[in-house]
């Protein structure tokens, strides 16, 4: 049975604080409650909402937020929240019933957005899944395929997008604050998502090399310490560079020189931490988990 470890995060909204778990909690969905009514498909909502400032509660991948109202402050009663989630899920509470899915009516889009560790990027959180696999679009040329990167592009002060499973991130140039831009970019992805347009062109080619037969095809053909690089990235790293709005993709291992070459995505691109994150959290991860074949990691872009 999976042991659950909640972990509180903060977002740029105030009102609104992320109590996120180590595992999924929704299979592809996420389900947003306005109300203990409109949460029956969710004991641990409706259990929540018991909870006199609960406002609102959004479930979707490896996190739950929640959404206050003003009689407290989060500091007073966020420990207590997080240990409600935890010993919930670890008495075996399923987030969401299994049945919600099939029954799940339409809920409205909604976006909230949250601050990460590089201060040029904020990250768009969606109630629903916008993309099966990452992208990055660092120019508007690179954005010929995805339709709402190329608007987002429009901005005179979006530098690069990045769009994951259920979030947008962007990097901003440093002519624009955030206080002066974050709403205007909210309502703009919200209403994008809303009105049901295309998000990515899956007939595209840079699409199809993304799809699981293709990135299967070339993992086999790689040798196996590359292919053991990759397996260790994929479960210890991208879980938590992802809930930064970032992501990191293998690009090469070099057995003379026990080098790996890594990308930088999203939020770790340019980030002033990912270098200490590279070199103290990745690079010592992968020495001590593959003694004697890794010595060196090193990013691309960064």
């Amino acid at each position: 049975m999976t042991t659950h470890k909640i972990s509180i995060k903060p977002t740029t909204n105030p009102a609104i604080l992320k109590f996120e778990a180590e595992t999924f909690l929704t299979q592809q969905e996420s389900f947003e409650f306005n109300n203990i009514d409109e949460a029956s498909a969710s004991p641990l909502a409706q259990e929540l909402f018991y909870l006199p400032f609960v406002k609102k509660i959004y479930i979707s991948g490896n996190f739950i937020a929640i959404e206050r109202f003003n009689i407290v402050e989060w500091v007073d009663v966020q420990n207590e929240v997080s240990q409600q989630i935890e010993d919930y899920l670890n008495k075996g509470g399923a987030a969401v019933n299994s049945e919600a899915t099939s029954n799940k009516t339409k809920v409205p889009v909604s976006i909230y957005a949250e601050s990460t560790p590089n201060p040029s990027v904020l990250k768009f959180v969606a109630n629903k899944k916008l993309v099966t696999n990452s992208h990055e679009f660092t120019s508007i040329d690179e954005a010929k395929y995805a339709p709402m990167a190329t608007e987002l592009f429009h901005f005179p002060f979006v530098k690069s997008v990045f769009i994951d499973e259920n979030y947008v991130s962007i990097t901003k140039f440093d002519m624009a604050e955030w206080n002066d831009i974050t709403i205007e970019l909210r309502d703009f992805i919200r209403n994008y998502i809303a009105d049901a347009k295309t998000i990515i062109n899956e007939d595209a080619p840079q699409v199809q090399q993304k799809k699981t037969e293709a990135l299967d095809k070339t993992y086999e053909q790689l040798d196996d310490t590359s292919k053991e690089i990759i397996n260790i990235l994929e479960e210890y790293v991208k879980p938590a560079v992802a809930s930064d709005g970032g992501n990191i993709e293998f690009q090469s291992y070099d057995p003379v020189s026990k080098t790996v070459k890594v990308v930088l995505q999203g939020a770790c691109s340019g980030c002033p931490s990912s270098t200490y994150t590279l070199k103290s959290g990745i690079e010592n991860m992968l020495r001590e988990m593959m003694k004697g074949r890794v010595e060196t990691v090193e990013a691309i872009n960064g």
